[in-house]
């Protein structure tokens, strides 16, 4: 039986809700008094914390199924958090037109079919509060994340521009922008084995260097406790950035020479030896 289903404190969806970030932030709500509706793309068990439903946010027919289903249980949707995602990691030559568009489809189209589908039921409240993972790949791209850098830079400008829209109908977005966390991402490492041979050093430190910093990445609660601040606030901000380093990222984008902050990279992945 799950609990906090006749008191809670509010209804909050949350997409990707199995694993990583968006389970860490699920149990925490739940166990705050809210009732929390987790999503994941294969079907999961309810546990005693909160309820979970198949959802595949790349398909429409699957969202519209989703919402139909939880109107009938609940009569407000309070918070929306966007946490679902793919990690991609490839050498961008190597990478297929479509594997590219797959990772957009999840990461950039899959929030906005999300936020399409609910916010009816938030302007209609005249109230709501909307939370979008990003990451902090949005604000310098690192070798062998093109295509996962420029889905969270595609999903940070349109972040903004909504919040911007939504804020006079009284409605708040805001971007959570995460390091590197200990989560399963790991299975997004597509590199190949026998790939073009020019790449191969940059092949080698890519794996290296990134699998490294999920080994070393911060517990993913850290960030379950960041999106319950953002859904106690008030008045909610259009930008957190959280993670080792993660305050001194754009003063680096911004301020630093490119030349210096390119040499800040090859350095970082081990391409300077």
């Amino acid at each position: 039986m799950v609990r906090n289903k006749s008191r809670s404190k509010g209804n909050i969806i949350i997409t990707g809700a199995s694993s990583g970030i968006g389970k860490s932030a699920a149990r925490l709500l739940s166990r705050h008094g809210y009732r929390v509706l987790g999503t994941s793309r294969k079907k999961q068990k309810d546990n005693d914390d909160y309820e979970m439903y198949e959802l595949d946010i790349s398909s429409e027919e699957s969202i519209a199924s989703f919402i139909n289903v939880i109107m009938g249980k609940i009569d407000k949707i309070d918070v929306l958090i966007n946490n679902a995602g793919t990690w991609f990691v490839n050498i961008a030559e190597e990478t297929s037109v479509e594997e590219a568009r797959d990772v957009f489809e999840i990461n950039f189209f899959g929030v906005v079919r999300m936020i399409n589908g609910i916010l009816p039921f938030m302007r209609n409240q005249k109230e709501g509060k909307i939370i979008n993972i990003g990451s902090l790949a949005s604000w310098i791209g690192e070798p062998g994340e093109s295509y996962y850098s420029a889905s969270k830079h595609a999903l940070s400008g349109y972040t903004e521009s909504i919040h911007h829209e939504l804020k006079p109908l009284g409605i708040s977005v805001s971007l959570i922008e995460p390091g590197a966390y200990k989560t399963n991402f790991s299975k997004g490492l597509n590199l190949k084995e026998d790939g073009i041979s020019d790449y191969d050093k940059v092949r080698k430190a890519v794996r290296k260097t990134l699998l490294k910093s999920l080994e070393t990445g911060d517990n993913p609660d850290k960030v379950a406790e960041l999106i319950l601040k953002v859904i106690r606030g008030k008045l909610p901000r259009l930008r957190y950035r959280i993670g080792k380093g993660s305050h001194w990222i754009p003063y680096l984008k911004i301020l630093l020479p490119q030349k210096l902050l390119d040499s800040l990279i090859i350095k970082g992945f081990g391409l300077d030896k």
